[in-house]
Parts: C-alpha cells; structure tokens; sequence
C-alpha cells in the first residue's frame, strides 16, 4: 500500500475528519481547537521533516545508509537480547500486583496477536473470528478442568481450537478478501450464540466458575506474579517458534501465498494444505491462549470471547505490522498499556484510538514496524 504524504490536503481532511468526530462529544468550540492544535502539530511536523531532508548531513548519512545498514547486520544481538530478557524477569518485583496483572494481560495479547499474525500477517487471509478459536480454547478447559490438570488442558484446549481452525480452513478454502472475512465473522457469532444459550453446557451467560488453576509440583499458581512469568514462558516459547516456522519453506509458502496466490500455485505451492494449516495454527494458539485465561481468572463467559476482542486483536497485529512478529508484540503490548494509562480520558479513549488508527493507516499503512510493501 503506498503511503500519503504530509500533503496540505491530506493534513486538512484529518484535522476536519476528527474535528466532525468530536464536535458532538467536546462541542464546536473545543473541537476546533482540538483540530487548530492538530493542524498545528501536523504543520510543524512537515516543515522540521523538510528542513530535515535538506540537510547536508542527511543527505551524506542517507548515501551512506547501505554501508551502515550492512554493518548493523554484524552487529553482535545476544547482549541486547540477554539484557531484555532480564529485564522482563526483574521487572515484576519492582511492581506492585496491579502493574503485573496489566503486564500479563499485554503479554497474553501478545499471545494472541502473534497467533493471529500467521493467519492475516504472512497468509494474508483475513480472519474476523479469532476470538472464535479463544473462547473455543478457554471452555474446553473450563468444562474439562476437574478431570485434567492445566499442562493437559493447554495441550487440549489449543488441539480442540486447531481441529476447528482445520475444519474453518476446508469449509473457506475458495475463498479470499471480503467473503473469508465475512464467513469468519459468521464463525465468532456461532461460537458467542452457542457459548451464551447451551445453557446445559456453558452454563449460558452466567458462565463457568471455579476452573482448575495451575499446579508445579503439587504447589498451586495463584498470585500474580506466577501468572506473569508463566504467560510470558508461553510467549516466549511460541514466538520462538513463529519465527522458525517463518523462515523455513512453510513460512515462505505463506509469504508466497500472501503476495500472490496464483502465482504461488502455479511454482507448485501446494496453497490448500499451506491455508488449512495456517489457520490450525493460528487457532492453536488462540486455544492456548484461552487455557490460559481461564486457568488465570478462575472463570470463563461468552462476553470475553464476542466479535469485538476479534477486533481489538487485529487491530494489535495492523498497529504493529502485519507480517513482523515484533510488531504484533509491540501492537499488543501499546493496545493493552496506553488505555490503563489514560483511563482518566475514558470518554475520549475510542475516539483517540480511532484517529489514531486512520492516521496511522494514511501515513504509515505498513504498521509500526511492518516493511513497505
């Protein structure tokens, strides 16, 4: 997708856009200065990137970019990785229990949207239904809870979640774009239907208590902090995994899928097989995920798992970068972090994070850290 530039017209319809948005929240007065301020900032932003461009030494440092871009490739990363990783281990016991709730909520979104990147990132298909395949994952356990142990159920939840990924992706195999968005659209409202009206079942929209929590050794994990460090283990262990699958020939079949699937069938890419699997994957760790959640909360109901959390999930995989593995990270850990930060602005939150996903979409379409495509 190609980007638009700061252009005057392009600043304009923003700033009118997000002024007609709010005038009916803030009022017309404080709309137009809500916009004058944007106009402002945008203007600005413009005339500095300008100057910048101009600049003698930009321009000497950006015919030097591919000496220093091959240089950084020799760059050694293990301390740099090293360190994050301690950080990450340290950081819960410089926090107080609210904080690592919040952090381990951003890392099962991360969960998540590495998940869902396989399918809509290096794939390309567009799946409206992951939270399906969440509360798919999250009540195989809660309803099997009393009679495995939570290691079982994370391998059981995440296998029931990939059968009905495998069975989605047969059903939706002919189709692309809009139609598999909506086909999976009308799967995450199945699966909310059933959830909220098996009643005999799901217990209906009163959903399941006192599911099984995790045991180590016959001690069982209920603070936060354990929760915190067990979430991040399955992250860490899936993105591992993600990024090997990525660059092996399965990853490569979906890229080619992705760019162009006529043509990816034609060199002799088997595209049924490589789309099925995407989506059991996919779905895999989506039903992981909800293990988890339900093994966390001690509780399950169909509200957690509706059309929305799809949403809010895609939407941390489009922010981050479709197709970059540290982007959907980095997508899910902003979308989870920045709401608690400003939950003082609560009546604004939507309407900030819907400007901030057009803007994003006009100026920088690839995702913060998605390549150009």
């Amino acid at each position: 997708m190609k980007e638009v530039s700061l252009s005057p017209r392009a600043i304009f319809l923003v700033v009118f856009w997000l002024g007609l948005l709010s005038w009916p929240l803030t009022g017309w007065i404080n709309a137009v200065k809500l916009s004058a301020c944007l106009a402002a900032i945008m203007l600005a932003w413009r005339y500095f990137a300008f100057l910048f461009k101009e600049s003698r030494w930009v321009r000497f440092l950006l015919e030097k970019k591919r000496v220093g871009a091959d240089s950084l490739q020799h760059i050694d990363k293990k301390p740099f990785v090293t360190a994050l990783a301690l950080l990450l281990l340290i950081l819960p016991v410089l926090l107080n229990d609210y904080h690592i709730d919040i952090l381990s909520l951003a890392w099962l979104y991360a969960l998540l949207a590495v998940g869902l990147n396989i399918t809509v990132g290096y794939t390309g298909l567009l799946d409206l239904g992951y939270a399906g395949f969440y509360g798919i994952g999250a009540y195989a356990y809660a309803l099997f809870s009393p009679l495995i142990g939570f290691w079982i159920g994370l391998l059981f939840g995440g296998g029931v979640a990939a059968l009905f990924g495998m069975i989605l992706g047969l059903i939706t195999l002919r189709l692309r774009g809009d139609y598999l968005a909506i086909v999976t659209l009308g799967f995450v409202q199945i699966v909310y239907l059933i959830l909220n009206n098996w009643d005999s079942v799901t217990n209906g929209p009163n959903g399941i208590l006192n599911v099984r929590q995790p045991e180590v050794a016959g001690f069982v994990l209920h603070r936060p902090i354990h929760f915190y460090y067990l979430v991040l283990i399955l992250l860490g262990v899936v993105a591992m995994a993600v990024h090997r699958l990525v660059g092996s020939q399965i990853g490569r079949a979906w890229i080619a899928i992705r760019e162009d699937p006529i043509a990816a069938e034609a060199i002799g890419i088997p595209t049924t097989r490589i789309k099925v699997l995407a989506f059991t994957l996919g779905a895999g760790v989506a039903g992981m995920a909800g293990v988890f959640f339900a093994a966390r909360y001690a509780f399950v109901s169909p509200e957690s798992f509706n059309f929305l959390e799809s949403v809010r999930i895609l939407s941390m995989v489009v922010l981050g970068g479709m197709g970059s593995l540290h982007g959907a990270i980095l997508g899910a850990i902003l979308l989870t972090l920045l709401p608690e930060m400003f939950r003082g602005l609560a009546s604004y939150r939507m309407l900030i994070f819907g400007a901030a996903l057009v803007v994003m979409m006009l100026f920088r379409p690839q995702g913060l850290l998605g390549k150009r495509t």
